[in-house]
């Protein structure tokens, strides 16, 4: 086996990675779009009204803001 050939084989495993890791994050955001933990199509829009006067995607609770890092203090 040469190197073209090892080339070759793991171009195509890198490439059939790549397309499992896109459908699953396809499917994560359908998913979680249909069970309602959060609607990412309200996203698409962020770069258009981002003046300060424009409401917020989402609101923020008071249990967030005590978040730092992921860690709950």
């Amino acid at each position: 086996m040469d190197i073209g050939t090892i080339q070759a084989y793991a171009y195509f495993f890198f490439v059939a990675f790549l397309v499992v890791v896109l459908y699953s994050y396809i499917y994560h955001l359908y998913s979680s779009q249909w069970k309602g933990k959060r609607d990412y199509e309200k996203y698409g829009n962020i770069a258009l009204h981002d003046e300060i006067t424009d409401q917020p995607i989402e609101t923020i609770s008071k249990n967030d803001d005590k978040k730092v890092g992921g860690i709950n203090e």
